[in-house]
């Protein structure tokens, strides 16, 4: 299956079984990075910089809390150690 990518008029040929609505891909004519749009019929969009700015500053956030969570845990730990000393010297 092929569609037209929006930035050259090139046709991009790709397997439909392969591609989702948002997977992203790059125009090989142009180098445009383009989105699925729709799968029926296929259609591309320009993945927008500023799209791509978004996404990597929400995954770094996500990893910044799952971090954060470790951290708490690791906290928790130590002050279960400590208590169980306490309870070893009485």
């Amino acid at each position: 299956m092929s569609a037209i990518c929006p930035e050259c008029d090139s046709a991009i040929d790709v397997d439909e079984m392969d591609v989702d609505i948002g997977d992203e891909l790059t125009c090989l004519e142009c180098g445009s990075l383009l989105r699925v749009a729709s799968d029926s019929p296929l259609e591309f969009e320009v993945a927008d910089e500023d799209d791509l700015d978004d996404d990597d500053e929400e995954d770094a956030e996500e990893e910044d809390d799952e971090r954060a969570g470790e951290d708490d845990e690791d906290e928790d730990d130590d002050e279960e150690d400590e208590d169980d000393l306490v309870d070893e010297d009485e």
